[in-house]
């Protein structure tokens, strides 16, 4: 049957391990961030929560803040919302107290977001309640202005 089986055969090769790659390969780790990149990047302006407004334009820098800011929104339709939650002008006072003094003054700044569709005398209304209720620090939230030159 078998003619040679005792005696090694000529050509076989022997078998060499491969050396351990100590190397990283960083090709898979830069596509996986790339992914998160994009990811991140798409998210990001979709996170932005609160009512939404329309708002106006404008060339001034941002504000830094440090913690949670007490926002006042107007809709188009006239809504007042603090924070997340509608809100009538007439409970804008009292409400407005309460919340400053559970804050622990009236020295915080309050964040007014107003639809640029809203008419003047809405907002008249509401920045008037805002200062009966003590709060003189008021910033006006607007998008960044972009420019569009017509040539």
């Amino acid at each position: 049957m078998a003619a040679n089986a005792g005696t090694p055969v000529i050509g076989r090769r022997k078998r060499h391990r491969q050396k351990v790659m100590s190397e990283i390969n960083v090709t898979p780790m830069v596509d996986v961030m790339l992914v998160l990149l994009i990811i991140f990047m798409v998210s990001a302006p979709l996170l932005t929560v609160g009512v939404p407004i329309d708002l106006p334009q404008s060339q001034a820098k941002s504000l830094d803040q440090d913690k949670e800011p007490l926002t006042l929104s107007v809709n188009d339709k006239g809504q007042v919302f603090l924070q997340n939650a509608e809100i009538s002008v007439d409970d804008l006072i009292p409400k407005l107290q309460a919340v400053a003094e559970a804050r622990g003054g009236t020295d915080a700044r309050i964040y007014v977001r107003g639809d640029k569709k809203v008419d003047y005398g809405t907002m008249m209304k509401v920045m008037g309640r805002l200062s009966a209720a003590g709060f003189h620090r008021v910033a006006l939230v607007t998008e960044f202005e972009q420019s569009s030159k017509v040539q």
